[in-house]
């Protein structure tokens, strides 16, 4: 590896990637974005979110909430969105191999009882749900990237009024 530092007035930066093959490099160039969009988006706005689920867990059960004090057809838009919230953490505890309803189910009854909104999905086997202890951190505003774009897709599948397939359509 070859490091320069210490240059005067320079205000670039290059990374030279080696790998084996051409998808090990892409791999490494993806994996290099996806850390200088992190970087970006601490200097954008340095508040952060705790991972694991965690913050998804914790807005569901906060819509939930609000869904308990609206009376009529709106509460179930509420529920709706809440549980779309809790498919992060779901998928989560499957991919980890957890049993993903008992462990989501499991979570959010000590978020409530311990007021505790860092816990989340324990995906290496730490022995513990605290992401904080676990060091798991999301950018905020990657967090409300997120969920933004899930939400304007959703918006935008439901104004969907006609659906065409190939066999309908006339030559």
């Amino acid at each position: 590896m070859l490091v320069i530092e210490e240059c005067q007035n320079s205000r670039a930066v290059t990374i030279f990637l080696r790998g084996g093959n051409k998808m090990i490099i892409e791999e490494s160039k993806r994996s290099i974005h996806d850390a200088l969009c992190v970087i970006r988006n601490l200097v954008r706005d340095n508040r952060i979110v705790y991972g694991g689920g965690a913050a998804e867990i914790s807005c569901a059960l906060a819509v939930g909430q609000e869904a308990d004090k609206i009376s009529g057809l709106e509460q179930y838009a509420y529920r709706g969105f809440a549980d779309a919230l809790e498919s992060i953490p779901l998928a989560l505890a499957e991919n980890s191999g957890l049993n993903p309803i008992h462990t989501l189910t499991e979570i959010k009854v000590r978020q409530l009882k311990e007021n505790n909104p860092c816990l989340g999905i324990d995906c290496l086997g730490k022995q513990t749900n605290d992401m904080k202890v676990q060091h798991v951190i999301e950018t905020l505003l990657g967090k409300k990237q997120q969920i933004s774009l899930a939400t304007q897709l959703v918006k935008m599948i439901l104004k969907i009024d006609d659906i065409s397939s190939p066999e309908h359509i006339d030559d």
